[in-house]
């Protein structure tokens, strides 16, 4: 079961990666993310992201802000009212 939520989490970060740009709003880029993964949760969206922004750092730094920017919107919530299902 844990190697399967692994592998689901890292589609998703390719997904990211693939579709974040430099500027992107976050909001977009989640939108974009759930089109593809709908049953995705916005905790794997966020573990995603931070994966996406670990592993593209080195390679691609200006995509790796878009990147955070998700990240830290999905993670930094505080009472859990994003506009999308979790």
């Amino acid at each position: 079961m844990r190697e399967k939520k692994l592998r689901e989490i890292e589609e998703i970060a390719n997904t990211i990666r693939e579709l974040a740009v430099p500027a992107m709003k976050p909001k977009a880029l989640i939108d974009a993310v759930k089109q593809r993964h709908p049953k995705a949760s916005k905790k794997e969206i966020a573990r995603a992201a931070f994966l996406s922004v670990i592993l593209s750092a080195e390679y691609d730094p200006e995509d790796t802000q878009a990147l955070h920017d998700l990240a830290m919107e999905t993670r930094d919530d505080p009472d859990g009212t994003q506009s999308w299902d979790s």
